[in-house]
């Protein structure tokens, strides 16, 4: 099964809120003049963005745990224990791709170059909050049909976090369709268009979403583990 979506900006319902610890102020507390920067952003973004997003469910997967190994169709996935352990008890699974398109990059990149770096970053970071946001939709819906079946779906993970390496998404997009929702892989397992992601959600009766539990991962350079970090 496959199935795919749009979403316009707007129904992502961004506000500055959701950027400020990834700006780099976790108080909460948006200081001058950075709010007229952000909100005008924010009003602008929508021509940058092209959003879309999907997942393909794959009906059988096979965990071995002590091999820390996924296996989907003919692909075995070597993620890591901490993705292993959460998602042993899966009887199923979807592989997703989504994306905030290349237009939000190219602008960040443009603004950058012509000399305001500070507004190109504000833009940047715009970009990978859509992505994300249009992927917490896209998790709401495959969990709400999960639901009509009796079925249950885990937290997403994707490659690069977690301790799983990021070539494996070479894995991952072979198992999908190709340039699924318009993103494609270099043979550095990089991500076209850059504000994109992919990664898997386990299904079955007995899972649960548990949150992000960064204390688990030894990945110092995550952005997510820096700002939860930082909040302690």
């Amino acid at each position: 099964m496959v199935k795919e979506f749009r979403f316009s900006f707007n129904e992502l319902n961004i506000v500055a809120a959701d950027l400020t610890s990834l700006l780099g102020f976790t108080d909460g507390v948006i200081p001058e003049p950075f709010p007229a920067i952000i909100d005008e952003a924010l009003k602008d973004a929508p021509r940058f963005c092209e959003i879309k997003g999907g997942y393909k469910i794959f009906d059988s997967i096979d965990i071995n745990a002590p091999k820390k190994s996924i296996t989907l169709a003919d692909k075995t996935f070597l993620p890591s224990k901490i993705i292993t352990t959460q998602l042993k008890k899966s009887t199923s699974a979807a592989l997703y791709i989504c994306t905030a398109g290349e237009g939000i990059s190219n602008h960040s990149n443009k603004i950058s170059n012509e000399g305001d770096p500070l507004l190109g970053y504000i833009f940047d970071v715009i970009g990978s909050v859509t992505v994300e946001k249009a992927m917490d939709k896209i998790q709401k819906s495959l969990d709400k049909e999960m639901k009509k079946t009796g079925l249950a779906i885990s937290d997403r993970y994707s490659p690069g976090y977690c301790d799983w390496s990021v070539g494996e998404q070479q894995l991952l997009f072979a198992l999908m369709p190709k340039n699924f929702c318009g993103v494609s892989l270099s043979d550095s397992s990089l991500m076209n268009p850059i504000k994109s992601v992919s990664g898997i959600i386990g299904i079955g009766k007995e899972l649960r979403q548990k949150g992000y539990q960064c204390d688990w991962c030894s990945d110092k350079n995550c952005i997510y583990g820096k700002i939860k970090r930082q909040q302690k």
